[in-house]
């Protein structure tokens, strides 16, 4: 009796703990007595509850995935313990949608991703844009063999422009070489001023390294002057013409100018403001270039020349005044200087006079 006990426990079937979970997410009693036809209709029933698309207020994408995966291994499960007999209770459009849901084909989206259409359609834009992000790593890795090639035929054609440079200075120096030493064979160097007397290298600076002393001594023998020397000059040229016309404007004008002298300043004022963002933008390129940031230099600001030119203006306007006091202070000196000297004319009239007076002996 007890070994007939033991055989009907081996016989019943085991459900694992997997399955016994799905059986109770689809509301299924456990003992797996449940007709396909009820665990479709408990499918049903909580895919409308759970379906993303399904606009109900417990729409919910993760449990509704949980419910699918219960359905297909609750069926899956079905089909295995089922008896001979009762597959015949499954009618033919069943047995045709439980083969193909696992195997289900998708004509959208290109036939790929599995699951719900908004989870499919999320793992179709994934799987376009891996696609174009692989077309886009091609076409770079394209254009950097393109510009890699493009780049070695300009290397070949620089090193053949540099080879005959060498080429050519070497010929220089062969050449000078060889008149250098014609003139040393006639005698062309023997009377030179301070032969025999060490070379005056050091005078400026004796801490001085010797190559970059002679370097800089043979580029200012020829002229060069370094960019933020020749940047610099321009800047003195351009602020020294600014303020010139500024000054020469202001002073053709009055203290008080009238309202066509106020707008022929203002015309005035424009133009200069415009020459003056040109002058600052040579500013900003000097003070990038120049070897020390005590040399740096400022913008120029309009209001600051403004007052330059008028305060410059008043200036010149009371030199002039100056000017025009002391001329006429040394006319009337040279007026008096000619009141005061006698004219020789009427001296020798009076003298004349005097004589005859004296002659015929009137007094």
């Amino acid at each position: 009796m007890r070994f007939l006990f033991l055989r009907v426990l081996s016989s019943s079937p085991k459900i694992s703990r997997n399955l016994q979970e799905s059986y109770r997410l689809l509301q299924l009693p456990e003992e797996g007595c449940s007709s396909p036809t009820q665990v479709k209709e408990a499918y049903l029933r909580l895919a409308k509850l759970y379906h993303p698309d399904s606009g109900a207020p417990t729409a919910d994408a993760v449990l509704f995935a949980r419910v699918e995966e219960a359905y297909r291994a609750v069926l899956a499960h079905q089909c295995k313990t089922k008896q001979p007999d009762e597959g015949k209770e499954v009618d033919d459009e069943d047995k045709t949608r439980i083969t193909a849901f696992q195997h289900r084909h998708y004509l959208s989206y290109e036939g790929m991703g599995t699951g719900t259409p908004s989870q499919r359609e999320r793992q179709y834009r994934q799987i376009r844009v891996d696609r174009a992000s692989e077309q886009v790593l091609n076409y770079r890795q394209r254009e950097h063999e393109r510009a890699a090639a493009a780049e070695g035929a300009l290397v070949d054609r620089d090193m053949r422009q540099r080879s005959q440079k060498i080429k050519i200075t070497q010929a220089v120096e062969r050449l000078v070489e060889d008149l250098i030493q014609e003139s040393m064979a006639r005698g062309d160097f023997r009377n030179l001023s301070g032969a025999g007397k060490p070379l005056n290298k050091f005078e400026h600076n004796p801490y001085a390294d010797p190559m970059t002393h002679n370097l800089n001594r043979i580029l200012i023998d020829n002229g060069y002057q370094p960019p933020w020397v020749v940047t610099q000059r321009d800047i003195r040229e351009a602020t020294a013409q600014i303020r010139n016309r500024l000054l020469e404007g202001r002073a053709r004008f009055g203290d008080f100018m009238t309202s066509k002298e106020e707008s022929q300043w203002e015309q005035l004022c424009e133009s200069v403001e415009e020459e003056l963002l040109k002058l600052n933008k040579m500013v900003d390129n000097y003070n990038l270039i120049v070897p020390m940031l005590s040399m740096q230099m400022v913008h120029f600001s309009l209001s600051r020349e403004i007052d330059r030119a008028v305060k410059g203006a008043c200036q010149r306007r009371l030199d002039q005044q100056t000017e025009r006091e002391k001329e006429r202070q040394r006319g009337k000196k040279e007026k008096k200087k000619a009141n005061g000297i006698p004219n020789p004319k009427h001296t020798r009239q009076g003298l004349m006079s005097w004589m005859q007076r004296f002659l015929t002996g009137t007094h």
